[in-house]
């Protein structure tokens, strides 16, 4: 079962007040910024860079992903390991509160999201 718009509002208020006190500096969001995008049950925070090799082309990077599970009422948190492939965060992989999971990653004590 789909988010409904209320459920879909209130998760881009929240994550995306958590991007912006996370974005650097306006003079360098040419070079990189930070963003997010919803698909579904998911928000994904992902860096914007210009592609190394043709500077006119922005490329993301991910960084955190949330999944919203409807039926158990709760968040699941992912990170991209260097396979490419999105991994369960095993020191908090799940929460009630999407509040709870932005807490996660903003404190990220593994270097799994922030470096």
């Amino acid at each position: 079962m789909a988010l409904s718009e209320f459920e879909k509002k209130r998760i881009e208020k929240l994550v995306g007040q958590y991007v912006e006190s996370r974005r650097p500096a306006s003079n360098i969001r040419g070079e990189l910024d930070i963003s997010f995008k919803m698909t579904g049950q998911s928000v994904e925070i992902v860096e914007i860079r210009p592609q190394w090799n043709d500077p006119t082309k922005k490329i993301e990077g991910s960084i955190a992903k949330a999944t919203f599970v409807k039926s158990r009422k709760i968040w699941k948190l992912y990170w991209m390991r260097a396979d490419g492939k999105w991994h369960a965060y095993q020191p908090f992989p799940s929460s009630a509160s999407l509040e709870k999971i932005l807490e996660a990653i903003e404190q990220d004590p593994h270097g799994c999201f922030w470096g």
